[in-house]
């Protein structure tokens, strides 16, 4: 019987103190917390405000978007923790509450946002980097010949984060694969030329020709059975 009580004890004490953990974080100690191994920093802006200056490592769903937002966040680690933040803080303590809610454990958001991040005198990643896009001249060619595997992703989109290992491993297997890479928060032309909707898109080609299409994370049965 004691042992029982000092376990329910612990239980409650250890429920106490996760109660007791602070869901929102000044920008200073934020910057510091994100730094931390397994931690994963997620922007909940538009792509348009994530592309004009973003937190370190930062991934990225718009909660404003809910098919992309409800479907980028599935790739996210729910048993470790989240850092989150948006402009102000607004949009971030939305997301956040339905997240805890959804069963991620930790969630700790930025208070007051970006703007806070500023006023304390914190850089951002990414400002001003607009690489010139990739043209549809340059993908023709790029795809002309052989077997080629386009990856149409970003570094900020969880679902193609996931999705890397899985392409290093393909191609590492499969060394006649040629790899065209298209930036999806860059190379916004050729997305539309060629139709890739979402991300991440992966798209194979023979000798020029689409022969196989997928959106989405694939697994490297599905690409190898693509490329045969």
């Amino acid at each position: 019987m004691y042992r029982f009580l000092m376990a329910a004890l612990l239980v409650c004490m250890g429920g106490a103190l996760q109660a007791q953990q602070p869901q929102q974080e000044d920008a200073r100690t934020f910057a510091k917390d994100i730094q931390q191994p397994g931690v994963q920093v997620f922007d909940v802006r538009t792509a348009e405000e994530y592309n004009t200056g973003h937190l370190p490592k930062a991934l990225q769903a718009d909660y404003t978007n809910k098919p992309e937002f409800n479907e980028r966040v599935k790739y996210l680690d729910k048993q470790k923790p989240v850092y989150i933040y948006c402009l102000s803080g607004g949009r971030s303590s939305k997301a956040a509450q339905w997240m805890r809610e959804n069963g991620f454990t930790r969630v700790v958001e930025l208070e007051n946002g970006v703007n806070a991040w500023k006023q304390a005198g914190l850089q951002l990643e990414g400002v001003n980097t607009k690489k010139t896009q990739l043209t549809m001249e340059a993908y023709n060619k790029g795809i002309a010949k052989g077997v080629v595997l386009t990856d149409v992703g970003a570094e900020w989109c969880p679902p193609c984060k996931q999705l890397e290992p899985v392409l290093a491993a393909f191609l590492k297997s499969h060394q006649q694969v040629k790899l065209m890479k298209v930036d999806g928060g860059n190379d916004t032309d050729v997305m539309k030329a060629i139709g890739a909707k979402g991300l991440p898109t992966l798209i194979v080609y023979k000798n020029g020709k689409e022969v196989w299409r997928k959106q989405g994370v694939a697994t490297a049965e599905e690409l190898a059975a693509a490329v045969k």
